[in-house]
């Protein structure tokens, strides 16, 4: 898979393509990314995903934007598995947040690309203000000779399958619908960092990862799953929060407790599984009330992923 950040090399010979933010690279977006791999393998050509970077609300509303289910790593990586041939990245600033839609369509569609065949969600919107439709591509595909096609909205069980849905059921501790509407279990992934070595002092070493997120979907302690330390998943539980019992900042960090696990994980590229939630995060009057309640929470986790 080729990855391509902006469009100022030379373009591609032609393409089939999409656009959009894919947070969460959930079963919707995989359904229309093997749509369009059937339009790609019809008229020959590459099948390419464009995103924008960071994602259009993160730029206009900074941290009140909705919480971002994958960072552009993370959404790579699950391109990795589908039929996607290139991937471009557009940086989302004030320049391309007003161009005018019939300019995007233009010069990133026709004259950067050179798309052949164009697949989007039916509420697909662009350009400046929203003001770019389903109705405007097509007019466009006539003019620039591209094909437009609408992938129509994926349901499972009734259910649309939507990025702030899945955001709504990790709010509300419901994993196993993420789980659903994902095709996975929830994962974060970051670098270990060096914390304040807190949880050593309760007896529950603990990795800290760079979230990159300005607000995580997740909060609260959970029973996780750890990929990037053996050659197996590694059971653990984690916390997702600000840590008020022992911090005073607002910084929102993921903290996770490997079970039975010896050895330094700092540097180390991490992905944690999120299976079940135990509780919220809450203030204790001590410590000693915070070290009392980490035990418990060990105890449930370690029930929980049977161990």
């Amino acid at each position: 898979m080729r990855l391509i950040v902006g469009l100022h090399r030379s373009p591609p010979p032609g393409t089939v393509a999409t656009v959009g933010n894919f947070d969460g690279v959930h079963l919707g977006h995989r359904h229309l990314i093997h749509t369009l791999a059937r339009e790609g393998e019809r008229l020959g050509w590459p099948v390419t995903v464009v995103l924008f970077e960071p994602q259009p609300l993160e730029y206009f509303l900074k941290e009140r934007a909705p919480a971002r289910l994958t960072c552009l790593r993370e959404k790579l990586a699950q391109f990795k598995g589908l039929p996607v041939d290139q991937v471009v990245v557009l940086r989302f600033n004030w320049k391309l947040a007003a161009l005018p839609a019939w300019d995007f369509i233009e010069r990133v569609l026709a004259k950067g690309l050179k798309v052949k065949h164009l697949v989007v969600g039916e509420d697909f919107r662009f350009g400046r203000n929203r003001e770019g439709d389903f109705a405007l591509l097509k007019a466009a595909g006539v003019r620039y000779r591209f094909e437009v096609s609408a992938a129509p909205t994926f349901a499972l069980d009734g259910m649309r399958v939507s990025s702030t849905r899945i955001r709504e059921a990790l709010a509300q501790g419901d994993l196993k619908l993420a789980q659903a509407l994902l095709g996975r279990p929830y994962s974060m992934c970051g670098r270990v960092i060096a914390g304040r070595k807190r949880g050593r002092e309760f007896g529950f070493p603990t990795a800290n990862l760079n979230l990159q997120r300005l607000r995580s979907p997740v909060c609260g302690v959970f029973a996780v799953t750890v990929q990037g330390v053996a050659d197996r998943p590694w059971p653990g539980v984690a916390n997702v929060g600000v840590r008020p019992t022992v911090e005073r900042g607002s910084r929102v960090l993921l903290e996770v407790h490997l079970f039975d696990f010896t050895g330094e994980l700092y540097g180390r590229y991490l992905e944690v599984f999120f299976h079940h939630k135990l509780r919220d995060e809450l203030k204790f009057p001590t410590v000693a009330a915070l070290r009392a309640q980490i035990q418990k929470d060990a105890a449930v986790a370690r029930k929980l992923l049977q161990l």
